[in-house]
């Protein structure tokens, strides 16, 4: 009987230790690798899987998730023959988790040297200036050279970031003199431009106000021509009334216009500035005379229309009744 219970108690635990074989739970996010005598079979996906117990066994564990791989620091040679250090980082994610296992040896070694090599070669195939103001260009040319690299290994190179550029601080201190210097010659420059346009617009309203004032002065001197023009004629018609009248025989008109020229002139020798004191060495009788001859030609003309409107005025009376 006790026999018995140990063939028993045997059995169990041999039924556990296969079960145990048997049995496989893969963790979400990792796939694993089966292999049979030592040679790839199949891999097991996340969730409970079966093996032949004693026949197949593990190969790889591999992780499915986006993994992040740290770049150290390296020194890099320029185009222009610029020694600096730069960094980065890389992501990655397997896709074949049997290619990851077989084609390649030391999966995460093989990535950050091939990384690390193709940093180099893609900065050093450009100048300092270059690598400073390109960074996404640098980034975009490692992803591609990178990834195609590592597709027959089952990995995608998901992105490749440089995060440290650090020139030698003597090319750091010219960077920042030939910085300086561009940018006081764009302030001297847009400085003169100021100056120049500043120029142009004073010289332009100078311009425009000549020609202001020069219109202006036109203007004037046409209005004061048309002015003279009307006196002028005015004058020339008061002369030919004038002559008319003396034609008829006016005696009257004659003394009138003596008398406005005689008048005229002795209003400008009394406005004269210099003049205190004014000497008439003419007789008063004979102002006195033609100023009577302007009243006698006054009397007359009054004296004619007053005439014509009585006789006008004159009616007869009326016999209509």
């Amino acid at each position: 009987m006790f026999g018995f219970d140990v063939f028993v108690l045997s059995l169990v635990v041999l039924l556990v230790v296969v079960l145990f074989f048997t049995l496989k739970q893969v963790p979400q996010g990792f796939n694993y690798t089966v292999e049979r005598f030592g040679r790839y079979t199949r891999t097991m996906k996340p969730g409970l899987n079966i093996l032949v117990p004693f026949i197949d066994r593990i190969g790889a564990r591999l992780n499915m998730m986006e993994q992040v791989l740290d770049v150290p620091s390296q020194e890099v040679i320029t185009k222009d023959n610029a020694s600096i250090t730069a960094d980065g980082v890389t992501f990655y994610q397997v896709l074949d988790a049997a290619q990851a296992a077989y084609e390649v040896s030391g999966l995460e070694n093989a990535v950050l040297n091939l990384t690390m090599t193709n940093i180099r070669t893609v900065m050093g195939s450009m100048d300092l200036d270059q690598l400073l103001s390109n960074r996404d260009e640098i980034n975009a040319r490692l992803l591609s050279v990178v990834d195609q690299a590592v597709s027959p290994w089952g990995l995608k190179i998901t992105r490749i970031e440089i995060k440290d550029i650090n020139p030698p601080r003597d090319l750091v201190e010219a960077m920042g003199r030939q910085m300086k210097a561009e940018r006081e010659k764009r302030a001297s420059i847009l400085e003169a431009e100021g100056m120049r346009q500043s120029a142009i617009l004073r010289a332009e309203g100078e311009k425009q106000s000549q020609i202001l004032e020069s219109e202006g002065r036109r203007e004037a001197a046409f209005r004061d021509s048309e002015a003279r023009e009307r006196e002028a004629e005015a004058e020339a018609r008061a002369t030919t009334v004038v002559s008319d009248a003396i034609a008829a025989g006016d005696i009257q008109a004659i003394n009138y216009f003596v008398a406005g020229k005689y008048v005229d002139a002795l209003q400008a020798i009394a406005s004269a500035p210099n003049q205190k004191v004014l000497m008439l060495p003419v007789e008063a009788a004979a102002v006195i005379g033609s100023i009577g001859g302007v009243a006698e030609i006054a009397r007359e003309a009054f004296g004619d229309s007053k005439n014509s409107t009585r006789k006008g005025g004159s009616r007869q009376p009326d016999t209509g009744q």
